[in-house]
């Protein structure tokens, strides 16, 4: 919103330039112009309160007065504590932003602590929530000398730290603008909460809420050590606590319908918890001796296979739910993805990868003494829903059209030689299951060049296909396997990026970004493959596409150098995390 009376400067930003704060059951990301551009309420997948970053209603902001300000930011160590800079003539402002955590699922409490740092701070605040994805007004009304509560559609209200006397501008039950003048030196504190049920307890201490969130990211994120790159790698654990519900349900990422490609279909709501991502999440985990994490892919994980078996989805919410079928909202979405989604259409598929993708998982937390007779029982489960649908076609790890695809066999067989590794006895019928699985792709999925190729009727090379070398479904001197990585180097690499496959002739950019995970299991198959210069090479180049606050999407638009699709993408952090451990050594 620019040029609107509110005296703000607010307007869509390149992804490159958000920041994100959470605590577990929500995120909020965060603009430079100090804006909460997204944020659902009370859950992940609930509609959101702020959706301006869509086209939507609702706002909260906190900037400087004077529009001639200069932007910029950075988290406290090991936390997805943020702190916004801006450089005002003279003076430095810094407004620290972060979710309470760990989170409360009931109550979101939205932590904001603006400092003048060098000068007076002279500021604009603005709040406008708006529910239901902009639908639903907001009625607020003071209740004392700086609080005030309300409701916004189901969700009830409390914002405190914001003086009554300040406010000026429009009615008050739609918006409330403040001017807020901080001397040199000192701060203020604001903390709005939102909750389902009426508040009946006083507003928090914003001291003791700050002091309780620095601890907590203290004791659940330490530094990394042992890893190529120290700093991000404990900031890819951090964005990873943050995305993990206390359910144990790690989300895809927190928002919906950021475009992959600019007015090409390709927006989707990833606010729910993929059985497959979170496996890969698990096991980069165990790489980084992160056992909180671990422990959260083998709960969440375990209970939906136990509770579901051989017909297990590939995502729930965080609650361990279905995902919502997929709706279309009224709102004029991110430049570049007019239609806003709400839901998923991946609720109906079958992925037989993440059966396989569960068993390393499992494999992984048994090595790290971490998997229990829960967790056993769900391997069982796992195993005997490989056996009784690896006949079946399946959507397949880019979620398409079902075939019988080379990838979800060959990694189920690294799963299963993972898991009978760990039983020690008693597993030779899954090792003969794996052995089945490996010859049965080659004799129908091997091309004539000697690589695999992604299925019996397609003859392409697939980057998903570095995965089972890299998990154990065959040696890395496996023929086949290392024909693979040459081609995906040969095939699908530009400028040092990785794409997942082939879709049109002519350049790889013209049908979509690159593909990070991929380049970073490149990074780490031609690791293995005795080349550590050429694997830090890929890892670096990959590692580059981020902005500022050091997030990753799911693709990277290489020719304009922007981020592309939900932001931050979890499998992405944790792959980064998995490939900066595994080059260390």
């Amino acid at each position: 919103m620019s040029g609107d009376g509110q005296g703000l400067s607010i307007v869509p930003e390149t992804l490159r330039q958000y920041a994100l704060i959470a605590d577990g059951e929500r995120g909020a990301l965060v603009g430079p112009r100090g804006d909460i551009a997204f944020l659902c309420a009370p859950r992940w997948h609930d509609d959101a309160v702020f959706s301006h970053l869509l086209g939507g209603a609702g706002v909260y902001a906190v900037q400087p007065s004077d529009p001639r300000f200069v932007w910029g930011g950075g988290y406290e160590a090991g936390t997805l504590i943020w702190r916004s800079r801006w450089l005002v003539g003279d003076s430095v402002v810094e407004c620290r932003d972060a979710l309470a955590f760990p989170g409360d699922p009931d109550r979101v409490v939205l932590l904001r602590r603006v400092e003048a740092v060098h000068g007076d701070a002279f500021l604009n605040i603005v709040l406008d929530c708006r529910a239901a994805f902009g639908a639903a007004p907001m009625h607020l009304r003071a209740a004392g000398d700086d609080t005030w509560v309300g409701r916004s559609g189901e969700l009830h209200l409390r914002w405190s730290g914001a003086p009554v006397r300040l406010a000026r501008g429009r009615p008050l039950d739609e918006t409330v603008q403040l001017e807020l003048t901080i001397a040199t030196g000192e701060s203020h504190d604001l903390v709005l909460e939102l909750s389902r049920r009426p508040f009946e307890d006083a507003p928090a201490d914003p001291v003791g809420l700050w002091a309780r969130t620095e601890q907590s990211w203290r004791d659940q994120v330490g530094p990394d050590t042992g890893s190529l790159a120290p700093r991000d790698a404990t900031h890819a654990r951090a964005v990873l606590r943050g995305l993990t519900s206390r359910s144990g349900a790690l989300v895809a990422a927190a928002t919906t319908s950021l475009p992959e490609r600019a007015d090409e279909g390709r927006d989707y709501d990833y606010r729910f918890a993929w059985i497959r991502d979170q496996c890969i999440a698990g096991q980069a985990a165990a790489v980084a001796g992160d056992d909180f994490l671990v422990r959260s892919a083998v709960e969440f994980v375990g209970a939906r296979l136990r509770a579901d078996k051989d017909q297990l989805v590939p995502a729930y919410t965080v609650d361990g739910e279905p995902v919502a079928s997929q709706r279309t909202l009224d709102l004029p979405g991110y430049p570049g993805a007019p239609r806003v989604r709400a839901g998923n259409r991946v609720r109906g598929q079958f992925q037989l990868d993440a059966f396989g993708e569960a068993l390393l998982l499992f494999a992984a937390a048994d090595r790290a003494d971490l998997l229990d007779a829960d967790g056993w029982r769900a391997v069982e489960e796992a195993v005997a829903a490989i056996m009784g649908r690896h006949h079946e076609p399946g959507a397949g790890i880019w979620e398409v059209e079902p075939r019988r695809w080379a990838h979800s066999r060959l990694i189920c067989a690294g799963g299963l030689r993972a898991v009978a590794d760990r039983r020690g006895h008693g597993a030779d019928d899954w090792r003969r299951l794996a052995d089945h699985l490996v010859a049965e792709t080659e004799r129908e999925c091997l091309h004539e060049s000697g690589r695999w190729q992604r299925s019996p009727c397609d003859p392409g090379v697939d980057a998903a296909l570095l995965l089972p070398g890299l998990r154990g479904a065959v040696p890395p001197d496996h023929p086949a396997y290392v024909a693979t990585w040459n081609a995906v180097g040969d095939e699908l690499a530009e400028d040092g990026y990785v794409y997942r496959f082939r879709q049109q002739p002519g350049p790889l950019h013209d049908a979509e970004g690159a593909f990070l995970l991929c380049g970073f299991l490149m990074a780490q198959a031609t690791h293995q493959q005795g080349r550590p210069v050429d694997a830090v090479r890929w890892f670096e180049r990959s590692r580059a596409a981020v902005g500022p606050p050091g997030l990753f999407t799911e693709e990277f638009d290489v020719e304009r150098r922007q981020l592309r699709g939900n932001l931050p993408q979890a499998f992405v952090h944790a792959a980064f995390l998995e490939t900066a451990h595994t080059l260390a050594h």
